[in-house]
């Protein structure tokens, strides 16, 4: 594990301090290695503004949409995207696009169907990364769930061969599914999306993808900042963003809290995704790729979960199922 640490801090560091902003997101090739490190988020957007906030994001310099048939809201997703490449005078082909599989489209016919509808909304010929959401199958009939995803990982295998899919993955699978996963079919996942941040740091899953030479993609970055997370003023932990290590190591970097939370998960060899609907936060977010952090800032970080260990998304109760066997706060 000492190795792989080591690795992540010096090659992400050295990368944080050796390129520009816009040289961190070019260029894209739809190959997962170039992957732009800072997506946009689109989880809980309002379809209100979220045309509006998309298009903000990528004439401020983001080349990275993360979006999912389960948001209900990849209509105006698309509606931004396009937008902001008009006013940004960029092609499709300068952008990353990801979406999501959802639970109850895991048989293969309906996995098409999903697919299909997902290009329609987005206004887009083809995803560069379109990901399973969850190892859960939802029953269409009877609501019912279960453990699953054989079936709908095979789909995706026979979609990734037409000109669709540049790349497909997973997101929230336990070490177990994983490797169940890698044993039954003919492609590694490309990327795999889960949780991750301070309060979260799954380092041994880390290193598992990085011996698999899967790329992580980290949601939730700012932990318990979601107000879907619904934090509580006497639940511990304190909210990320006003964590006092987390607080001290930006006051003295010149950074906010965001920004020292998105340059630690990159320097563990990461993609975050944070999401923001005010055109401010949606630039300062952008800007923790001028956010400059030591070996002991990000060590610092480390230490974080020593005092809060603590999983926000977890809805293995009401659905049924057991998730996340094996992983930290299970």
């Amino acid at each position: 594990m000492k190795t792989f640490i080591l690795w992540a801090l010096s090659t992400a560091a050295a990368a944080v301090a050796a390129f520009g902003t816009h040289d961190l997101q070019y260029p894209l090739t739809s190959s997962v290695s170039e992957i732009p490190r800072i997506g946009f988020g689109t989880w809980l957007l309002d379809k209100a503004n979220v045309s509006e906030a998309v298009s903000a994001a990528i004439q401020t310099g983001y080349r990275h949409i993360d979006c999912a048939t389960i948001y209900r809201n990849q209509k105006e997703v698309g509606k931004g995207i396009a937008d902001g490449l008009k006013k940004a005078n960029l092609k499709r082909s300068d952008i990353w696009v990801t979406s999501k599989l959802w639970n109850d489209h895991h048989e293969p016919k309906l996995a098409v169907e999903a697919l299909q509808q997902t290009l329609v909304d987005l206004g887009t010929e083809y995803l560069d990364l379109w990901l399973m959401h969850w190892p859960v199958s939802t029953s269409p009939k009877t609501g019912k769930n279960k453990v699953g995803y054989l079936e709908a990982w095979h789909a995706m295998e026979e979609l990734h061969k037409t000109s669709q899919l540049r790349n497909i993955g997973v997101s929230n699978f336990s070490p177990s599914e994983l490797k169940d996963l890698i044993d039954h079919s003919s492609t590694v996942p490309a990327v795999h999306q889960f949780e991750i941040h301070p309060y979260l740091p799954q380092t041994d899953f880390l290193e598992y993808h990085h011996e698999l030479g899967i790329k992580v993609t980290a949601y939730s970055p700012f932990a318990n900042t979601n107000p879907i997370y619904k934090p509580q003023p006497d639940d511990p932990p304190p909210l990320l963003t006003g964590n006092t290590d987390m607080l001290s190591i930006a006051a003295k970097r010149g950074c906010t809290t965001a920004q020292v939370a998105l340059v630690w998960a990159w320097s563990r060899g990461c993609v975050a995704i944070p999401k923001a609907s005010h055109v401010e936060h949606i630039k300062e977010n952008f800007r923790a790729l001028e956010c400059q952090l030591t070996e002991e800032d990000l060590e610092r970080v480390d230490r974080v979960s020593d005092s809060y260990l603590k999983r926000f998304n977890n809805p293995s109760e009401g659905w049924g199922v057991k998730l996340y066997d094996g992983l930290q706060d299970s």
